[in-house]
């Protein structure tokens, strides 16, 4: 059995730090932790000040080691969504025994030789963010396959074509900087798009095909599924911060305010919110006393008219990509733009395409009493949690609790005696002699009466057979006092006395 490790996932948004901290033990995950904080230094999902964007990221690990009373040495995070271009590549390589079959190592390694002779005009700008096989040849026999149908067939040389993801060089370094700031090591760099979709699609989606939509904060992105294969991907560089600003221009509130209302009372198509849309949105201003309306339709044809602007764009991107057709499964929506009331409904008016929300899917894991990890901005956290799982090396924690049982269950080093000052023997202070109330009886009955049972019985010797005490000296005392009286009474006081007396010991 593998032993238990962690993994540290941060998704570095425009609006947001996601933080997940997940155990991993042989294929099970478990969500321990979850928590979003606002960022800074990020725009458009790319850290162009590293030294502000390591301040939110900072204390948010802090916090989760002071929670789960952890080290987390190494995150995985994500590489930027936009400004990312898509290329062509392919290999080549001669096997060295035609008769063995195909392995994934061949597979990996002509990869390998894709990715290396690509050319990259120049590197100190541009960097390969990922690539992914789209279809192999092996001879004549194997003409466009799979790579699950490729691996295990005898050929002479192995083809292959790749898509090769190009992004800019500086925010990618600018995350190790930000990084280094913040005291960790970047355990993975991971191409995000593959990670969502490994957390929201279905197998069966990603078959038949299949668009995920993710409106971010700074960007909305498109990936598009295909045979099981990342067939093609595109971003625009606005989504849900676009709403919040036309909020704060239009409505004449604070950027904070505006992102508030639009995540309590944000929907899309005003007219089909019934009588939502007659209400009002009263907002008190505390410092001059004045209050402001906003009519919850008023607000929703402001979300509704950015709302379509990005619909549209992503619906050309689709057209664009030459999938348009190709898509049973229609749409995924995911991201933080997706918990948009209506958003879906419009989305499909305007394209015809079946449309869900993608949650993270919970057959994939188990987060028992973490909140939020089920919600949709927490999408890309979950998937490169998924992702890094594969590498069996990959520990991103250092669990502090051991040496503290340790220590508390080591014994206490032994301290030599010290001489105690010698003191005097307590002395018990003289009981006050206790005096007896006046009382017709004489002091000596008074004492035999008044001495405990269990004194009385230590005075016996057990092993000694018990015989018939005589008269104590009190019943001896009230039968004379009998006598005496029933004389003066007479014969019947004095047999009824004499009678209860006798059976008296």
């Amino acid at each position: 059995m593998q032993a238990e490790r962690y993994i540290a996932a941060a998704d570095l948004g425009s609006s947001k730090i996601a933080l997940s901290v997940a155990k991993i033990e042989g294929d099970d995950i478990q969500i321990i932790y979850y928590k979003e904080t606002p960022s800074d230094g990020v725009r458009y999902s790319c850290v162009f000040n590293p030294k502000r964007a390591a301040v939110p990221l900072k204390a948010a690990i802090k916090e989760a080691e002071d929670e789960l009373n952890i080290k987390i040495l190494q995150v995985v995070v994500g590489l930027p969504r936009y400004s990312v271009r898509q290329e062509i590549a392919s290999a080549r390589m001669e096997r060295s025994d035609p008769a063995t079959c195909i392995t994934k190592e061949e597979v990996a390694t002509l990869k390998s030789i894709a990715l290396d002779s690509y050319p990259i005009a120049d590197e100190s700008k541009e960097e390969i963010y990922g690539a992914v096989a789209q279809s192999f040849s092996a001879d004549e026999e194997l003409v466009c396959a799979s790579e699950h149908d490729v691996v295990g067939v005898t050929a002479d040389a192995l083809e292959g074509n790749f898509k090769i993801f190009v992004g800019a060089q500086k925010p990618v370094s600018n995350i190790d900087i930000m990084l280094n700031d913040t005291g960790v090591a970047p355990a993975r760099k991971l191409f995000l798009p593959n990670a969502v979709a490994k957390a929201v699609l279905t197998e069966g989606e990603k078959e038949n095909g299949v668009a995920l939509v993710e409106i971010g904060a700074g960007v909305t992105s498109l990936t598009i599924y295909r045979g099981k294969i990342l067939r093609h991907y595109s971003s625009i560089p606005f989504g849900g911060r676009v709403i919040t600003t036309d909020i704060k221009y239009e409505c004449g509130f604070n950027e904070k305010l505006a992102e508030n209302i639009k995540l309590a009372f944000g929907a899309c198509l005003p007219d089909k919110l019934q009588s939502l849309s007659d209400k009002v949105i009263q907002i008190n201003d505390d410092e001059n006393g004045s209050y402001e309306q906003l009519p919850v339709k008023y607000l929703s044809e402001v979300i509704t008219c950015r709302a379509r602007e990005i619909i549209e764009a992503i619906l050309f991107q689709i057209q664009d990509s030459g999938y348009a057709d190709k898509l049973r499964n229609g749409i995924v929506l995911t991201g933080g733009g997706a918990n948009l009331v209506n958003i879906a409904t419009l989305i499909k008016e305007m394209s015809g395409y079946t449309v869900r929300i993608g949650y993270p899917r919970s057959q994939t894991f188990s987060a028992v009493g973490c909140s939020g990890v089920g919600e949709t901005s927490a999408a890309a956290t979950i998937g490169m949690i998924l992702e890094a799982k594969k590498d069996y090396r990959l520990n991103c924690i250092e669990d502090i609790e051991v040496p503290q049982r340790q220590a508390e269950a080591e014994p206490a080093p032994a301290v030599a005696d010290e001489p105690k000052p010698e003191t005097a023997p307590a002395t018990e202070a003289p009981k006050p002699e206790r005096k007896s109330p006046e009382s017709l009886f004489p002091d000596e009955l008074l004492s035999e009466v008044l001495t405990p049972r269990k004194n009385r019985q230590r005075e016996r010797t057990p092993k000694e057979p018990k015989e018939p005490k005589a008269p104590g000296k009190f019943v001896t005392w009230i039968r004379q006092t009998s006598e005496r009286m029933g004389k003066l009474a007479g014969d019947t006081f004095d047999n009824t006395m004499g009678d209860l007396f006798d059976g008296m010991k």
